[in-house]
């Protein structure tokens, strides 16, 4: 079964069988994910999360939904991954789907081109478990996701201020979204925010953004990379939004590499084909294999769960991206 977001909110809460979410709406993927993890907390259910960097990483997975610990009566495994299981594993799948018991497999995919979609993998799930697209195409659906963030703080937006909220993000939710904190904060005593009260709080802080961190990073330019970056740090840029930017450039840069004539199916604008096709030609190919521990790392420290500094592998992924690589 294919559903949209709003679908999926309200199906998680009986939550068995295979899923699939696929999109590159960061904010979506996170309150999803939340959703599951606080279901599984409330019921004692153990999980297990796996990223997968190779297509042998996926026999980890069918093995632990094969062999439930002993205090374990149900099993939630949340996959990370942009690699689609081969022959052996779709086999396996196939197999669990038929009989998942009360067991959960959630499966985080990037988005996906027509092709993909198509593939026996999609397909398999779509027939027998369900199939989430992560992506709000529609202003009223990105508008509609706002008002629930800005409802969870006690805020409310002037209809016209909505709209220039999406256009100074350029549609980025995510960003939108931490926004409304930043004005909330701003200024506490009004639930009522204006246009006006928008621009005095997101354009004094607007010297540089996440989006201007995006392009100095596919144009390989180190030295304003880290200027931009160590601004956005000073700034209280949230590390999640600088993860996400981070995350969402590598994935692009993969696929690309990979297929590099799917740069024209990735909703990647027009302008910045060309960025990305000259990025992609700084990196060998056995580069790609470190990117998601890195990113794994950052994210680990991010929410407390390793010592490691996340602004240290921050700055080592930025002089990666940029081709000049820290660490050999």
């Amino acid at each position: 079964m294919k559903i949209d977001y709003f679908q999926a909110l309200k199906h998680t809460q009986n939550a068995v069988g295979a899923w699939i979410l696929h999109g590159q709406e960061a904010l979506l993927q996170h309150n999803l994910l939340d959703q599951f993890h606080k279901l599984w907390q409330n019921q004692d259910i153990e999980r297990q999360r796996y990223d997968i960097a190779n297509v042998n990483d996926w026999k980890q997975v069918f093995q632990a939904l094969n062999s439930l610990s002993l205090f374990s009566q149900a099993l939630a495994i949340e996959v990370h991954t942009r690699i689609k299981p081969d022959a052996s594993a779709l086999k396996q799948l196939k197999q669990f789907i038929q009989d998942p018991q009360q067991n959960t497999l959630v499966i985080v995919m990037p988005k996906q081109d027509s092709a993909g979609l198509k593939s026996s993998f999609f397909k398999t799930v779509e027939a027998n478990g369900i199939v989430v697209s992560l992506s709000l195409p529609y202003e009223k659906d990105q508008q509609k996701i706002l008002e629930i963030e800005a409802q969870k703080i006690g805020i409310q937006l002037e209809k016209t201020a909505w709209q220039w909220l999406l256009e100074h993000h350029e549609h980025h939710i995510l960003a939108a979204k931490n926004s409304l904190i930043r004005v909330s904060d701003t200024f506490p005593e009004h639930s009522i925010i204006s246009i006006d009260e928008l621009r005095a709080c997101l354009q004094d802080q607007s010297r540089y953004s996440i989006y201007d961190l995006s392009d100095t990073l596919l144009q390989g330019d180190f030295n304003q990379s880290i200027k931009i970056y160590q601004y956005l740090v000073a700034t209280d840029e949230p590390m999640s939004l600088i993860l996400w930017v981070l995350h969402k450039e590598m994935r692009l840069l993969m696929q690309i590499f990979e297929n590099p004539q799917s740069v024209h199916q990735l909703g990647i604008w027009q302008n910045k084909v060309r960025l990305y096709q000259q990025a992609v030609q700084r990196f060998e190919p056995r580069s790609f294999l470190q990117w998601p521990a890195l990113l794994l790392q950052v994210d680990l420290a991010i929410k407390g769960h390793s010592k490691h500094p996340a602004h240290l592998t921050v700055l080592q992924i930025i002089a990666i991206l940029c081709g000049k690589p820290l660490f050999k």
